[in-house]
């Protein structure tokens, strides 16, 4: 056998993966600085947030890179990759910062403070892997590092019952599912012969498959990566996990590993099944998901009175939105997807950021207790009503773009009574996102309310995210270049 199909990798490789050996580096340096000087999280801290933010200069510095596969073509280093290279890495500096001052987290009673930071670094370096994945093996060796790590994440406050009971029901449900999902790629394996997933769509393309086999493969890699993005009906989950885990791990669940399934998802359906996709009715098939997820999230979230919960519940609906762009594999389904994606990370990490910053005072998640926090807090409160304005997808906000290009998709395609499904939609959620508005402005606090202290560090970080997300409401021809160029000389664009 030669080298040549044996493809070794080289050490030359490691020059395009620079990102994820800075992660995976520095998740080993916080262990061992946490070792070294005991009881002083502050060590830990500050590696993985100068790591973090040293990977994110390199990620934005590799965005216009040259297109190739590296690792023994295990791994792509495409545009695709470098957007969500872009995207965790903000996520995980934005992440260590909010938690830095987060008493869930940094609690005097807490353990093992330094090596929640290293978690997030392990767990954003195998994000990026699955950004990139391209051949069976890598797929499944990244998902599961993404998955164990965040079980660990969920149940870090391990002497709350809430909190281990998030912690197993996500292992549970994330064993049954990976199971499922790996019987489905075995299941490829053996039909094509290929691991590659280029490898992978030639052979379905000559034919190979069985149509009904290869359906039900579909279904069941399908069922994997829709409960890692909380897609109905995998999403059980997910409301449990986030209500259970620190207030600072929903919000980076709620945005990262959802955005890590999502590309991954695109990835292996864009290069692998498109070619088979006319053999089933895929749009369909996707339409009916999307309206589901969408629909239950809403409806669900009205009901909440828990605001992590109803958070929960809303980023259960905002994966039905992005569903609608997945709906025809298309580069313009596509391209909206990136840019929700970028925007929706935006939103959605400074309205976990006010929980949090209240929480730390309030030691409530309560609707009810945040009565009166728009005159207790003005600027934290105005900053979140600024979030649940582009959550809800309303103008000047970059919400109201993001969903504007997925619509504007389904009405192109035809899909005139999803589009209509999608505003209807989004009414119901304006419903539940003003009840917390209604609470912080037009709801009196009672006398005996406590103060509420809101870190500076958090006031700084809120600002960082709603800055941009009214900015990219008026003004957002960059982002959108940016999630366009990704897809130059992406596989069947």
């Amino acid at each position: 056998m030669s080298l040549e199909i044996l493809n070794i990798p080289s050490w030359s490789d490691m020059g395009n993966f620079i990102p994820e050996v800075i992660f995976f580096g520095v998740f080993l340096l916080a262990l061992l600085g946490d070792i070294i000087v005991r009881k002083k999280p502050v060590v830990p801290f500050l590696i993985v947030l100068v790591g973090s933010l040293t990977a994110l200069a390199y990620a934005v510095a590799g965005l216009n890179a040259p297109e190739q596969t590296i690792l023994g073509e295990l791994v792509a280093v495409d545009g695709l990759a470098a957007f969500f290279r872009v995207l965790f890495a903000f996520v995980a500096v934005i992440t260590v910062l909010l938690s830095w001052k987060s008493e869930e987290i940094m609690g005097r009673g807490r353990e093992h403070k330094g090596e929640y930071y290293a978690l997030i670094a392990l767990m954003t370096g195998g994000m990026m892997v699955m950004a990139a994945a391209r051949d069976l093996i890598m797929l499944y060796l990244s998902l599961e590092l993404v998955s164990l790590t965040s079980y660990v994440m969920a149940g870090y406050m391990r002497n709350s019952l809430r909190a281990t009971e998030a912690s197993v029901k996500y292992m549970i449900f994330g064993a049954v599912s990976s199971g499922v999902m790996l019987y489905g790629l075995s299941l490829l394996y053996g039909l094509t012969g290929s691991m590659s997933f280029d490898g992978i769509g030639a052979a379905l393309l000559a034919g190979k498959a069985d149509p009904l086999a290869l359906l039900t493969i579909t279904v069941m890699i399908f069922a994997g990566m829709g409960y890692k993005i909380a897609m109905v009906p995998f999403h059980f989950w997910c409301p449990d996990v986030y209500e259970g885990a620190p207030t600072p791990v929903s919000g980076f669940f709620s945005v990262a590993p959802k955005a890590a399934g999502l590309a991954l998802l695109i990835r292996f359906f864009y290069t692998t099944l498109a070619p088979i996709v006319g053999q089933v009715d895929f749009p369909l098939l996707i339409a009916v998901l999307s309206v589901a997820t969408m629909t239950y999230g809403n409806l669900t979230a009205v009901r909440q009175d828990n605001v992590k919960r109803m958070l929960a519940y809303s980023s259960i609906a905002h994966v039905g939105y992005l569903l609608m762009g997945f709906l025809m594999l298309t580069s313009q389904g596509l391209q909206a997807i990136l840019f929700y994606l970028a925007v929706y990370a935006l939103m959605n990490l400074g309205a976990f950021l006010f929980v949090v910053a209240v929480n730390n005072s309030l030691k409530s998640e309560h609707l009810d207790d945040y009565a009166g926090l728009g005159f207790r807090a003005p600027w934290a409160a105005i900053m979140m009503v600024l979030f649940l304005v582009s959550l809800t997808g309303l103008p000047p906000t970059a919400g109201f773009i993001g969903k504007f290009y997925l619509f504007a998709e389904v009405i192109r395609r035809e899909w005139y009574w999803l589009a209509v499904v999608g505003v209807l939609n989004s009414a119901v959620s304006l419903f539940y996102y003003m009840k917390i508005a209604k609470a912080l402005f037009f709801t009196k606090a009672p006398e005996d309310a406590p103060v509420v202290v809101i870190s500076p560090l958090h006031y700084v970080v809120m600002a960082v995210l709603a800055v941009p997300t009214l900015v990219l409401g008026l003004y957002w021809g960059p982002l959108k270049d940016m999630a366009d160029r990704a897809l130059e000389g992406f596989a069947g664009m």
